[in-house]
């Protein structure tokens, strides 16, 4: 998605700045069924409300807006704030959008703001978002510049929040749960000196994402098809209750060389879903 003004997503803008000349060959039922999909004017009457409000206060309105009711178990186990120390929070991704919100929301206020996400460059559109957001985009121009973006997040003066695995979660033989996690959180988390604090958010999509996601991998479809969906996924779950799960810091110095870091990351993934 991509936005026609600092506030505003326009479907038909997106597909001519993508397609081109081409765009004029998408029928005007698919730009309607896109726009639908993605509940373009649902979300741009959010947009256009929230005004020129930005970071941790555009954050919570999102989470009364959706009506999350959001249970937080282990909050004792967060580091405490202004001690100059900053850490590397990584949960699983089981919603694919509002429980980043979720995360930043609690994180944010805890931390008053010094947060950051690593996340897809599509989504710094969302101007509300855009100051907290390290945009990653792994394909293109901006692929030559992704290690040292990461490396300016970590070595920020900013708590980092990641969800390891890079999409949301998938029905993995019979179970909801993430595909496996990158080593990215445990290198640069040992490297810049910040602990790691293991996180599980409690929750799921419809059966109809993750038949499409398990349909389209069978396939050998490339493109990300379910993704389109988020949006649509993320009303589904309005006016539900989330339970979030913290769980202890995890000191850098335990990602020694017993294990590789990719092997770590996999040792913190059982962590969450432990939790």
């Amino acid at each position: 998605m991509t936005a026609t003004s600092p506030f505003t997503i326009d479907i038909a803008k997106v597909l001519r700045d993508k397609a081109g000349d081409k765009a004029r060959y998408v029928p005007g039922f698919v730009v309607a069924w896109l726009k639908k999909i993605i509940h373009q004017d649902q979300v741009n009457e959010f947009i256009l409300a929230e005004g020129d409000k930005q970071g941790v206060e555009w954050l919570e309105d999102c989470v009364k807006y959706l009506d999350m009711r959001l249970q937080v178990e282990g909050e004792e186990n967060l580091p405490p704030a202004g001690t100059g120390r900053y850490c590397t929070f990584v949960s699983n991704h089981p919603l694919g959008g509002i429980d980043g919100v979720a995360l930043g929301a609690i994180l944010g206020r805890r931390y008053e703001g010094e947060v950051k996400y690593l996340v897809n460059d599509m989504l710094m559109n969302l101007h509300g978002l855009a100051p907290m957001f390290i945009p990653i985009n792994k394909v293109g121009a901006q692929s030559r510049n992704f290690p040292l973006m990461v490396e300016e997040g970590f070595r920020s003066q900013n708590h980092i929040i990641m969800f390891p695995a890079g999409l949301c979660s998938r029905r993995i033989k019979g179970q909801i749960c993430d595909i496996p996690w990158a080593k990215t959180f445990v290198v640069k988390s040992v490297e810049t000196h910040r602990d790691v604090v293991p996180i599980h958010f409690g929750g799921q999509n419809s059966e109809f994402f993750y038949r499409l996601a398990n349909i389209s991998k069978r396939l050998g479809i490339k493109f990300n098809i379910a993704m389109l969906f988020l949006v649509d996924e993320m009303y589904k779950n309005t006016h539900k209750t989330f339970t979030i799960k913290i769980g202890k810091p995890i000191p850098w110095e335990t990602f020694d060389k017993s294990r590789t870091p990719i092997q770590w990351a996999a040792y913190v993934r059982d962590l969450v879903y432990k939790l």
